[in-house]
């Protein structure tokens, strides 16, 4: 059986239609449809359900889907254990929203300069559903925040950043104090529910300021826009650029010390490919003080 069949169905599933994985995978609509044909005549049973343009699974492609991600993660480890004396292979990312646009891509300027033969996947998400990507083995390693409970121990941890929180507010409130616009403006508030939020949430009970809330999301670009429109003003990390283009924004600095948004990498000691790990760790940690270093 051609593991590259299996890999056109995971597609054609994880994309919803057979032009969508054609795009993904390089080839031909008809040469993905002709994959699927040899694939379920090697099976011997249906796995894609065509109607229209569009693709459905059927109950025996349902039963050994999960099968056929794990057999393709166990080809790609094949190759990592064969280069062992080397720095190749496909590296298994995973990165939260800011971290994908803010911290990632410099790492991956360093990681394919040194070492071209890495190709490397990427799964967003949130912080606390990658970590448990990376303890089940799902992902190598993943750019995240500081966890508020103790890492497992097959887990490693590396800080890359700190954001301290301050207060966003439209360019038109340049030099007023926080803690009085946190009091009588409108709040945009950093979701509670989530590791950053809570950090905000718990400074405006320490300094006991109960702001008037308008709206509350988990979206750090969307927030900053929002307060960029005079829809009021945020208590958030000072999280790291790009930023949205053409704001008229402030950060004014809190005048308590608060605790601050921690930006790290965690990742598997135990996987397969900790030889590209180790090398993407490396990278991070350059790329960290390089940051650090321009600031």
């Amino acid at each position: 059986m051609d593991t590259q069949f299996l890999r056109t169905f995971v597609s054609v599933v994880d994309n919803g239609s057979m032009a969508a994985a054609a795009r993904l995978l390089n080839i031909t609509p008809a040469a993905v449809a002709q994959q699927i044909r040899t694939l379920e005549r090697q099976i011997g049973q249906a796995l894609i359900a065509r109607a229209g343009r569009t693709v459905s699974v059927t109950e025996a492609g349902a039963r050994i889907l999960e099968r056929a991600r794990d057999l393709l993660r166990d080809a790609e480890d094949l190759k990592a254990v064969a280069n062992d004396e080397g720095v190749a292979g496909e590296l298994r990312l995973g990165a939260g929203t800011t971290a994908l646009t803010g911290v990632l891509p410099d790492i991956l300027v360093r990681i394919v300069a040194r070492f071209p033969q890495i190709s490397v996947f990427i799964k967003p998400g949130y912080s606390a559903d990658l970590y448990r990507a990376v303890e089940k083995g799902e992902l190598d390693a993943a750019v995240v925040l500081e966890a508020p409970f103790t890492l497992h121990k097959s887990c490693g941890w590396l800080q890359l950043r700190e954001e301290p929180l301050v207060v966003l507010a439209p360019q038109s409130m340049a030099g007023r104090d926080p803690h009085e616009l946190l009091a009588t403006q409108p709040l945009v508030r950093y979701d509670r529910n989530q590791w950053g939020g809570r950090k905000a949430d718990e400074y405006l009970r320490m300094v006991g300021i109960t702001p008037r809330e308008r709206f509350e999301l988990n979206a750090l670009n969307a927030i900053a826009v929002m307060v960029d429109r005079g829809l009021g003003v945020s208590l958030v990390p000072d999280w790291a650029r790009p930023w949205p283009e053409g704001l008229k924004l402030v950060r004014i600095p809190l005048p308590h010390a608060s605790e601050p948004r921690r930006i790290g990498i965690v990742w598997s000691r135990a996987s397969v490919r900790i030889r590209l790990v180790n090398a993407f760790v490396e990278e991070a940690r350059k790329a960290a003080t390089h940051e650090e270093q321009k600031q």
